[in-house]
């Protein structure tokens, strides 16, 4: 990670809102996710938390088009989300780095990183295998923005390498730097330090930070590292068996009691089964 974004790493322009309208998903007729709302402001910091099970994974999976809600909205500017293809989604500036790393291990970091430029890849097949000038341009456009990624990530250095070869915690932003090759305006990231040492975490926490500083794109991320999500954060949202149970500022969400019960698991819900 560099002191400050290369020159050519300019902000995003046009960020949008993402509002987040009354959503519930349920499997076989169990809810996962009950009537949850929430808003993520332009170029913010807002994390997700709860609780195992709480619906953080499945929300996410919503926003990314994975799961279907069964009603509400997900409105990203004037665009509604709901419904629609990952594929269009990520169209249209929304791109996440999952969890479980999910790289391609036996190619290099360049080529991991040259999968996130897919959806703003013009070129065709028949053009590309000609070697036509429109798609040589292209190609070299690309190579460019992912070297460029790869500095602002501090994996300039490493993009020859295999990416099963890296240690965990490069491999884990080689999957940032991925999504960042999106050029995202909304970047979901699903527990982006999990399973890191203390000195990887740190890092992690930085870059995510910088992202926001440098680039001006919205961040939306899952994360259980309360530490992580306390000193990062501009809004807190928590859910607690796939209802909403609480948001605002950090420091508002960790006073608040509905929170200190879901967590320490000493409050009971409708069925008075917490805790079990």
């Amino acid at each position: 990670m560099t002191a400050g974004a290369p020159a050519q790493l300019k902000p995003a322009s046009d960020v949008p809102t993402l509002v987040v309208d009354s959503v519930s998903v349920a499997f076989a007729g169990i809810k996962a996710l009950s009537d949850v709302s929430f808003t993520v402001v332009p170029g913010s910091i807002h994390a997700i938390i709860g609780p195992n099970g709480a619906g953080k994974s499945t929300a996410f999976n919503v926003l990314s088009g994975i799961y279907r809600a069964t009603s509400g909205a997900v409105r990203f500017g004037d665009d509604n989300l709901l419904g629609l293809r990952p594929h269009r989604i990520a169209r249209l500036g929304v791109a996440r780095a999952f969890q479980n790393i999910a790289l391609s291990k036996g190619q290099t970091v360049a080529e991991n990183l040259m999968l996130g430029r897919h959806a703003l890849t013009r070129s065709g097949f028949l053009t590309s295998g000609l070697r036509l000038p429109s798609a040589t341009r292209e190609a070299l456009v690309h190579g460019a923005r992912i070297r460029e990624i790869a500095d602002f990530v501090g994996l300039g250095d490493k993009l020859a390498k295999p990416a099963g070869m890296l240690s965990y915690g490069d491999q884990k932003r080689v999957e940032v730097a991925r999504a960042l090759a999106c050029e995202p305006r909304l970047l979901l990231l699903d527990e982006p330090v999990a399973g890191m040492n203390a000195e990887e975490s740190t890092y992690m926490a930085a870059l995510i930070a910088e992202v926001r500083r440098e680039l001006g794109i919205s961040i939306l991320l899952v994360e259980h590292d309360m530490g992580l999500v306390m000193g990062i954060s501009d809004r807190v949202t928590v859910l607690d068996f796939g209802r909403l149970i609480a948001e605002g500022t950090p420091a508002e969400v960790q006073d608040d009691p509905n929170v200190v019960r879901a967590y320490l698991g000493t409050g009971e819900d409708d069925n008075g089964e917490r805790g079990r």
